[in-house]
């Protein structure tokens, strides 16, 4: 059995508001594991301020850009060990430089852009180069790219969450400035997928099983626990998903509706977001 100390419990309360008795129960239940002492809290009916246990923001920056043509884009993510880095003039400007050079090159994986030719070397030698320079350990720790017949990029507050938004649409003044919104939307909302038929399978079963145990803690017939978990299930791809969410300029409206207003036939093809931490 792992023990529990009083550190943990702690840090179970700062991120999940949850009372410090029951932080006590559930990292002694879930034998000290943050997700699925989670997990235990959701299953007992506990409103948890956050979900993802044990992941502290880093700092560093990230950067979403877009091709001339608007038909794809890449994200990077640079961390480093402290803020004072990340607002280093010559780090930004390698971190934008990296950028660019993911863009031109769109290599189809993180090892892919750490093997290629910067300048006459390798981005990972570039990136140990630049470790030496500035005296601080950074890396490079995520790379994605995406493509459409229309990609907005958005950066959201000063490189701390880069976003990228596939449109399936040709690139215009009305489907770029929804593209925005929408960008804005995924970095504001972090959603899971586009649409219920895009969400991770496990992500399905983590949250089918906690609501039918969220249920069977209520008190409700087994042979009703099912049908009422599905009915919670739905509800979260209605706040989870892209399209169905709420579009948070006028409420009253999906995403979905949103985009259909603005042009028949407008969709989200794909998104990807990637924040610090």
């Amino acid at each position: 059995m792992t023990e529990i100390t009083a550190s943990m419990v702690n840090e179970l309360r700062v991120k999940t508001g949850a009372g410090l008795m029951d932080c006590k129960k559930a990292l002694t239940e879930s034998n000290g594991d943050f997700e699925g002492a989670i997990d235990y809290l959701r299953k007992k009916g506990q409103k948890v301020a956050e979900l993802k246990a044990g992941r502290e923001a880093k700092e560093g920056i990230v950067v979403a850009k877009t091709a001339t043509d608007k038909k794809s884009g890449i994200v990077v993510h640079i961390s480093s060990e402290t803020d004072f880095v990340s607002k280093n003039e010559n780090f930004v400007a390698f971190v934008n430089q990296l950028a660019d050079h993911a863009l031109n090159t769109q290599p189809d994986s993180l090892d892919a852009l750490l093997a290629s030719n910067f300048n006459g070397i390798s981005v990972k030698d570039k990136v140990n180069e630049v470790v030496g320079t500035i005296g601080e350990n950074i890396s490079l720790k995520n790379y994605s790219k995406i493509s459409g017949d229309t990609v907005i990029a958005y950066n959201h507050m000063g490189g701390k969450i880069g976003v990228l938004v596939s449109l399936n649409k040709p690139a215009n003044d009305k489907v770029e400035s929804i593209g925005r919104d929408v960008a804005m939307q995924v970095a504001a909302m972090s959603p899971v997928g586009v649409d219920k038929s895009d969400v991770d399978a496990g992500i399905v079963k983590r949250e089918m099983d906690i609501a039918m145990e969220q249920i069977r803690e209520e008190g409700k017939p087994e042979n009703m626990v099912e049908k009422i978990a599905t009915g919670k299930l739905e509800k979260f791809y209605k706040e989870n998903t892209l399209l169905n969410q709420q579009f948070v300029k006028d409420n009253n409206k999906t995403i979905k509706q949103v985009l259909q207003e603005t042009e028949n036939g407008l969709t989200v093809n794909a998104f990807k977001r990637v924040s610090l931490g």
